[in-house]
């Protein structure tokens, strides 16, 4: 009898304690993924990203011309060098843009970059033209702005404090800039972008993407194309990487980098 009670004592003590266990569970909440985000024509602040006052325009695009003579940059990248990438690389973006949308009126009143934005709204048959050859007129109207004679040096105001607060320092901002660079494959873009969450990035871009395809404001870029630097420094990438700070235009880093977050 005293055997038959103490197994049903047992037996209820064990029924309590599994019914404490099973209420007290609380399992950890799964993180959802959140989806990439894709933008549109309505992201108001990327529609107008090649000036800080206007966006580019296709009709017809045009060539802006450099706000310097080819030879002013000769801290980092040669004459040469600057007269091709402009007078003959950029400009052919130009032409074969305006050659491709020769036939298409209403896609030549919109802007470069609204173009850029929803590509899927341009005709199938010249979709890859019009990304490569508008991504490539818009990525250097604002490269030659992003350069300066007086440039160089490291950056001040807010961009600076900007800089320091993610990266932890200009020059840790640097190598992980060059890094990047460096390791982009082919030819392609690095820049320092502005992502949806407001934050500072660095990104590279493939071919002539421009980083507003992916919903980032361009602040800061540097061309990894082999016609940018090839006839100075041949194949050391790396080394145009370090001089192209020499040339870095901060006041309008800093300007982009204000015009970002409106």
């Amino acid at each position: 009898m005293i055997r038959f009670w103490r197994e049903t004592v047992i037996c209820v003590l064990t029924t309590i304690v599994l019914v404490i266990l099973l209420n007290s569970y609380n399992p950890l909440p799964i993180a959802e993924a959140q989806p990439t985000t894709t933008p549109t024509t309505t992201d108001k602040s990327l529609l107008s990203v090649a000036y800080p006052n206007r966006a580019l325009s296709a009709s017809p695009a045009q060539l802006p011309p450099l706000p310097y003579a080819y030879g002013a940059l000769t801290k980092a990248i040669d004459a040469e060098t600057m007269k091709l990438h402009h007078s003959a690389h950029h400009a052919a973006y130009v032409n074969n843009l305006n050659d491709t949308l020769k036939q298409y009126p209403e896609l030549q009143k919109r802007s470069v970059e609204s173009l850029l934005l929803d590509l899927n709204s341009v005709p199938e048959n010249i979709r890859t033209k019009v990304r490569n050859n508008a991504g490539g007129h818009l990525n250097h109207t604002i490269f030659w702005q992003l350069m300066s004679p007086q440039g160089g040096g490291e950056p001040t105001g807010a961009i600076a404090q900007e800089i320091n607060k993610t990266f932890g320092s200009f020059d840790a901002f640097k190598k992980e800039f060059n890094a990047a660079g460096a390791g982009r494959f082919g030819s392609g873009w690095v820049w320092l972008v502005r992502n949806p969450q407001n934050q500072l990035q660095i990104v590279t871009t493939a071919n002539q993407d421009n980083p507003i395809m992916d919903g980032f404001y361009p602040i800061l870029g540097n061309d990894m194309w082999e016609h940018a630097y090839y006839l100075k420094y041949r194949n050391r990438r790396a080394d145009y990487l370090n001089n192209w700070w020499n040339v870095v235009n901060w006041p309008q880093i800093n300007r982009r980098s204000q015009l970002s977050l409106q």
